[in-house]
């Protein structure tokens, strides 16, 4: 999953929403851990700001590129901050929908990915972003998954959520669940096998175990309550088969996670997005990872999104943000 020439290149956090939480678990994150070999892209302003909030015996220096990281000294937080971003950012109120800071928060994840894709940095983690934030500063996509597939070239690419107990990866993500259905296709679901059998098998699992979830309660119950693992998800399932892939389901949606959970299954394929995140967060989201899976580089992301209630009070719990540098970090080494 890592470009050849990038292998010795360090992991780059973009810093998220300015208003959020994302700078203060990355400030307390680097407090806790020191992480070594990976480096902020944000502003530098909000990055002290944040390591202010939370009380930190840390300096923040301010970096030129991520070549100069092995001259950082200890307790200091690592940043580049790239050219462009809104003037004043760190005096933009915390806790709100603002404009700028969506705006910020676009930058950097695609200054982020111009690292990658020079070869200047390997893997991605990005702290959380709002939607809303994004969409006042006009941009085109409703999160991270799309924005990404899109500075990727289109790529083929699906959200996977992991923890310690159980993986699931979606069909559909960010749309209203009207249109979800819509979406849910034999090419669809034959895509998303495809993506996460690749994805699995490069994270090291031979032949990873797949179990499809069904769409409809009890999976359809053979036709009672909705035809599309009929039409659909049984076909879908089918060619994966054919292809080689040990793919099975539909499932009940409602018992499968359990099934997998205790080991039967590496990963669930689920149709819609709650029906696929629910039971992962329900685990706990100090430890949920999310990773895009097709993408030509890692990206990592925290299990929560920008809590904006509890900004700049100190009280961000930095876990989901270390956990997921952990698994860019290992998904990027060296075969």
């Amino acid at each position: 999953m890592t470009p050849e020439n990038s292998l010795g290149q360090p992991l780059v956090v973009s810093m998220g929403d300015a208003c959020g939480i994302g700078p203060e678990i990355i400030a307390k994150l680097w407090l806790e851990q020191a992480p070594r070999g990976a480096l902020v892209v944000g502003d530098v302003a909000v990055m002290r700001r944040a390591v202010a909030a939370v009380g930190a015996g840390l300096a923040v220096a301010e970096l030129r590129g991520p070549e100069e990281l092995g001259r950082v000294p200890p307790r200091c937080l690592p940043v580049w901050q790239p050219p462009g971003l809104p003037a004043g950012l760190a005096d933009v109120p915390l806790g709100q929908v603002d404009a700028r800071a969506g705006a910020a928060a676009a930058q950097c994840i695609e200054a982020a990915v111009g690292l990658i894709q020079a070869g200047r940095a390997r893997a991605l983690v990005t702290a959380p972003i709002h939607k809303e934030a994004l969409h006042a500063a006009g941009s085109p996509y409703p999160g991270h998954t799309e924005m990404l597939q899109a500075l990727a070239g289109g790529v083929p690419v699906r959200m996977m959520l992991a923890n310690e107990e159980l993986r699931t990866v979606l069909v559909t993500i960010h749309c209203s669940l009207r249109e979800a259905i819509a979406r849910v296709t034999r090419e669809a679901v034959g895509e998303t096998l495809r993506i996460t059998h690749t994805a699995l098998r490069r994270m090291g699992l031979a032949s990873p175990r797949i179990a499809v979830a069904g769409l409809n309660p009890h999976a359809g119950e053979g036709g009672l309550f909705g035809d599309e693992e009929i039409l659909h998800i049984a076909p879908a399932i089918a060619d994966a088969r054919a292809a080689g892939m040990d793919a099975s389901g539909p499932y009940a949606p409602d018992t499968i996670f359990m099934r997998a959970r205790r080991g039967e299954f590496d990963v669930v394929v689920a149709m819609v997005h709650d029906h696929g995140l629910i039971p992962v967060k329900y685990l706990g989201v100090e430890q949920g990872v999310n990773v895009t899976l097709g993408l030509p580089f890692v990206r990592t992301s925290p299990d929560h999104g920008t809590a904006f209630d509890i900004a700049g009070r100190g009280l961000a719990d930095p876990a989901s943000l270390g956990a997921a540098l952990a698994m860019a970090r290992r998904l990027s080494a060296p075969a």
